[in-house]
């Protein structure tokens, strides 16, 4: 249960493309006055350095992150002929290495935690949990040590148990934030309940959820299972999908991750647009064999 470690994965292709979704929609919600609440059901150690010996292990930054940072100017500028959704994430990276200590180059890459503890203003908050025994004394100090407006908390329980009691917010407006690691086939159940129980305790609010695209009948039937639920309670809904290369996704020969998606409920009506210029973006610049591809599903209302 405890082997999945995400200091081996940071900055890979799907962090790429769950974060700079993310970013979008975190964005566009602090947009308006009231106060936001996220919760975060499976935070990770909250931060991780790109020069470690977990990241040149994996390689998978370089097959990333590493990939869009050329397109980061030495004054934390980023090209404008990138699209705007990806166009505030490395700009979002640049600040957040500004802000914590990490320089002009980009070495620290910030987990979910820290995206919204960045992101989010002084009325905000942040409830993190994680249950990881070491990560979950590093989200800690991560948290303790962040350079953030939000009043940011942390608790070590399971996610899937501890984001019920806390909806709806006292502020009415939220975002849930869920990425299990899938290492226990009953994830894929427990996300379906959470997005169910949030539905029937918080129907305005937002929700994230990140999955890997695995050679898994689980793995298949998740994004169904979401949108059914979404269309059931007449909510609007967003679905991408990054592939980069053959791999356990179950296209071509090959091992290891090549794909994922990113599901979201009640999104912002700019998501939409913003994805639909920058997948095959994506596509071009992270894809690895012919099998590399972008799908893009929504229902908006």
């Amino acid at each position: 249960m405890f082997s999945y470690r995400h200091a081996f994965h940071a900055g890979n292709h799907a962090d790429v493309l769950k974060h700079a979704t993310l970013v979008a929609v975190l964005q566009h919600l602090t947009q308006k006055e009231g106060a936001l609440s996220v919760v975060d059901t499976h935070a990770g150690a909250g931060m991780y350095r790109l020069d470690t010996s977990e990241a040149s292990t994996s390689g998978e930054a370089l097959e990333g992150i590493h990939k869009l940072l050329d397109q980061v100017n030495s004054n934390g500028t980023v090209n404008a002929s990138m699209p705007p959704l990806l166009q505030n994430y490395l700009q979002m990276l640049a600040a957040f290495n500004t802000r914590n200590g990490g320089g002009k180059t980009i070495k620290l890459y910030p987990g979910s935690p820290m995206i919204a503890a960045h992101l989010l203003r002084k009325k905000d908050r942040v409830m993190a949990f994680e249950v990881h025994p070491t990560d979950h004394r590093v989200l800690r100090g991560t948290l303790e040590q962040a350079q953030s407006d939000a009043n940011l908390q942390m608790d070590r329980r399971n996610g899937f148990e501890g984001v019920t009691p806390l909806l709806p917010p006292v502020s009415r407006r939220g975002l849930v934030i869920c990425d299990p690691s899938y290492e226990l086939k009953t994830d894929y159940a427990d996300v379906v309940v959470m997005l169910n129980e949030s539905l029937k305790r918080f129907a305005t609010g937002s929700v994230l959820i990140w999955y890997p695209i695995v050679g898994r009948s689980e793995a298949h039937d998740l994004p169904r299972k979401l949108k059914n639920a979404a269309d059931k309670a007449g909510k609007d809904w967003i679905h991408a999908t990054l592939q980069v290369r053959a791999g356990s996704s179950g296209q071509g020969p090959g091992g290891g991750l090549g794909a994922s998606g990113v599901f979201v409920l009640n999104p912002p009506y700019t998501l939409k647009p913003q994805l639909e210029e920058a997948l095959p973006v994506l596509v071009k610049m992270l894809g690895q064999d012919k099998y590399a591809a972008q799908k893009l599903e929504a229902k908006i209302r």
